[in-house]
């Protein structure tokens, strides 16, 4: 695959992956606004894995191996069970740019996919290489966004007592 607009809008999104933690404290890094949500920390260690576990891994067995079943994914538990809070934030940063760059040339290696190639999936839909690309640069931006709400709600708890209304409405 060429620099298409999935390739180059992965390696831009990671770049801005990276910027949202730049300067960020360890102890913003482990912050959590509320019990259920999740950290920079916890958001970067599960964008690593999905790098190479879920999207890649997917995406190659779709193109390459259509009858064989995926791999066996648990996201929602690998937070707690790799312990991603507890990591460094410049190693989980780093884990994650290696992943994004193994698959950016991954991906130009390709050449030309046929995107149309099908599988049906594990809950039974018809489901597409190209769906799984799509997918892939939606869950970054998906992430992008956490990132900038936990940036926000850091703001606006670290602003306190003061109040953050005249910036506009979130």
């Amino acid at each position: 695959m060429t620099e298409s607009l999935p390739v180059t809008q992965l390696a831009a999104q990671a770049k801005n992956i990276r910027q949202l933690c730049a300067g960020v404290s360890d102890m913003q890094a482990r912050w959590r606004p509320d019990a259920v949500s999740w950290s920079v920390l916890e958001v970067i260690n599960h964008l690593a894995d999905e790098e190479s576990a879920d999207f890649r891994t997917r995406l190659d067995c779709v193109l390459h191996r259509p009858g064989e079943p995926w791999p066996p994914i648990d996201p929602g538990a690998w937070v707690l069970e790799r312990r991603y809070n507890q990591r460094d934030l410049a190693e989980s940063l780093q884990r994650f740019s290696t992943a994004r760059e193994e698959s950016l040339a991954w991906l130009r290696g390709l050449g030309k996919p046929d995107l149309s190639t099908a599988v049906t999936t594990p809950w039974g839909a018809q489901f597409h290489a190209g769906d799984m690309l799509a997918a892939w640069v939606a869950h970054d931006l998906l992430h992008l966004r956490q990132l900038i709400e936990l940036h926000y709600a850091w703001t606006v708890r670290q602003m306190q007592p003061w109040s953050v209304v005249y910036a506009g409405d979130w």
